[in-house]
């Protein structure tokens, strides 16, 4: 009988850790077995040859006989799982085992198959893997990537949930989706929907440099287009849609994301206006961070202390006969 003991990871600030649990041991020969992943490994850098990683001891402790390093003992390697060599996230692959219904709650090192239909339409396909740990998913045999759910900030929420499919690899009906799940999950939680992109920002500071497109070559010489180019924000929405909403503008020290930006101590008043003129009913805009155009921001005493301001800029995108 094999009994799986658990999940464990170290983090950025504290790269290494220690896994301890509790084992039943039988009478005999006991195999243990380990699924060592490195992910995120620095690759460049000095001082390469000093850096470690990987498992640095094992050891059996509250034996008759005290702490029993098994360390040096004879173990075995191998590279990748079985599930990988077999390719079961291809159609030829996953016909090559026996799949059983997955009726139970998830478990640690387990690998799933399902099929489903393409969202109508074509909005972006994302695959929400809320309520899973950490894996790998396939669809029609084309990886996506890595997911880490149970991977949890200090806000004590996973920095992603959701993962692009490309509309490229899907078929209209009977696409083939395969998880390897390493540590544990729901698959319940497992959903495939359309993301709108209807809603785009912007957010960039005076110190950004400007656009490539501010320069060009003339006779193997590189010159500016502009007398001084300057940043600025450039905002696209699909193509047969328009810009139909200014709902953020913030020039000084706004603060915040996109969908969550709020105007800081410091701002120009009348910037709403100048991206409103330059933005509304157009596929796309540039809106130049120039003070000369934008206003120059005023408000507190920080105002005038923090050098270098910021734009942000958020948008409605829709088509024509939209509201």
């Amino acid at each position: 009988m094999q009994n799986n003991l658990g999940f464990g990871h170290g983090s950025f600030i504290e790269k290494s850790f220690t896994f301890s649990k509790p084992v039943s041991l039988k009478l005999g020969a006991n195999h243990i077995s380990i699924l060592a992943m490195t992910v995120g490994l620095p690759n460049s850098g000095a001082y390469m040859e000093k850096r470690f990683s990987g498992i640095r001891a094992v050891m059996l402790q509250g034996m008759s006989c005290g702490t029993l390093d098994i360390t040096l003992n004879q173990w075995g390697h191998k590279v990748g799982v079985e599930g990988e060599s077999l390719q079961l996230f291809t159609e030829e692959g996953s016909t090559k085992v026996k799949w059983v219904p997955a009726t139970r709650p998830g478990t640690p090192i387990t690998w799933y198959k399902t099929r489903f239909n393409a969202p109508e339409g074509n909005d972006p396909v994302a695959i929400k893997m809320e309520r899973m740990g950490k894996g790998v998913v396939w669809v029609n045999g084309y990886s996506i990537g890595r997911y880490w759910d149970n991977y949890r900030s200090p806000l004590g929420a996973p920095s992603q949930t959701e993962y692009h499919i490309p509309r490229s690899f899907l078929k209209p009906k009977n696409n083939l989706l395969v998880v390897y799940e390493e540590s544990s999950g729901t698959i319940d939680g497992i959903v495939i929907n359309t993301v709108n992109r209807d809603i785009i920002c912007s957010n960039m500071g005076e110190d950004y440099p400007p656009n490539v497109d501010s320069w060009k070559m003339d006779n193997d010489i590189l010159k500016a287009v502009v007398e001084k180019p300057k940043p600025g924000a450039q905002l696209t929405c699909d193509q047969d849609k328009f810009i139909k909403e200014i709902q953020f503008v913030g020039f000084g020290n706004p603060w915040g994301s996109c969908g969550t930006y709020m105007q800081g101590t410091c701002q120009a008043p009348n910037a709403k206006k100048v991206v409103e003129k330059a933005c509304l009913g157009k596929n796309s805009c540039r809106v130049p961070i120039d003070r000369a155009i934008l206003g120059d921001p005023t408000g507190d005493a920080s105002c005038a202390q923090e050098k270098v301001k910021r734009l942000a800029i958020q948008v409605r995108c829709g088509r024509k006969n939209e509201i």
